[in-house]
């Protein structure tokens, strides 16, 4: 029994490590200057696949390069020469993982044991450290001076005076708003009726107007124009009575005689009144 338990006991500690005891394996070593917290267990993918992981790391300070860490790999998989270990996040949450990366051709194979070529890629940290503070360090004068600018803005007198005419402005709009909705209510209707009375007036005369014979009414037109016609031609016709009027100076001139002789016999009647009148009480023929 005791035996039986320290074998579950293995199998289920290599079992939560992630190793599985009866595939074999092949170790291969990569090492590194810094493991940015790898551990063993940690996956070993291709191309997001796992076939192994971690098995162990051995570190020497004494060396530059102070990590040696060795690659549990399924014994299936042959890594060509010119493979290389690279050590890389593996997610956002934190956590590392190496992913092999092979090459495009190679004729040879790494044997179990041998070292192969690593590498470290940038973390999402580092990589944001060298890009993105750069540009940030470069913004931060230029948000200081808006800063500045909205503080100097926000301390100007006049803006209070702006806000103050903003508000007069907006008690306005909703007087102006009230008296609208009091137009809309009362007077348009009455305006709307009137508009209609006049549409039914405009569709009566349209009526009247359709019903009108305009040719009859054109060719009476006509004829009226054409009496005008004649009859001006008539009067300034030197024949006629009325062109003789106008155009003849002799009854002009004769009338003219006539004002003057008039003339002369009213103004001889007041002087001499006895020449022409002759009144008596008794008759003395």
């Amino acid at each position: 029994m005791a035996i039986i338990a320290i074998g579950l006991l293995f199998f289920g500690i290599n079992y939560l490590k992630g190793v599985n005891i009866f595939s074999p394996s092949n170790y291969y070593i990569a090492v590194y200057k810094n493991v940015d917290g790898l551990v063993p267990a940690n996956a070993v993918t291709i191309k997001g696949y796992k076939i192994g992981q971690v098995h162990k790391i051995k570190y020497d300070f004494s060396h530059d390069s102070a990590f040696q860490v060795y690659l549990s790999i399924n014994k299936d998989i042959k890594l060509p020469k010119g493979t290389y270990a690279e050590l890389k996040d593996a997610g956002l949450m934190g956590g590392k993982s190496i992913e092999l990366v092979f090459p495009e051709s190679s004729q040879s194979y790494y044997k179990s044991g041998d070292i192969i070529p690593s590498y470290i890629e940038e973390g999402f940290m580092a990589t944001l450290n060298k890009k993105v503070m750069p540009k940030i360090e470069a913004l931060l004068p230029k948000v200081d001076s808006l800063v500045d600018a909205l503080h100097a803005v926000a301390s100007n007198p006049s803006i209070g005076k702006s806000l103050a005419s903003i508000e007069r402005t907006t008690n306005n709009l909703d007087q102006t708003s009230n008296q609208l909705k009091l137009l809309m209510s009362r007077d348009v209707p009455t305006i709307l009726t009137k508009i209609n009375v006049m549409a039914d007036n405009f569709d009566a005369v349209s009526n009247n107007l359709h019903n009108i014979d305009f040719a009859a009414t054109i060719a009476s037109v006509n004829k009226t124009l054409a009496n005008v016609q004649s009859i001006t031609e008539k009067v300034n016709s030197p024949t006629g009575t009325l062109g003789m009027l106008l155009n003849d100076t002799t009854l002009y001139v004769s009338l003219s005689h006539l004002t003057q002789n008039t003339n002369a016999l009213m103004v001889d009647l007041k002087a001499h009144p006895k020449r022409y009148v002759h009144f008596s009480l008794i008759d003395f023929k």
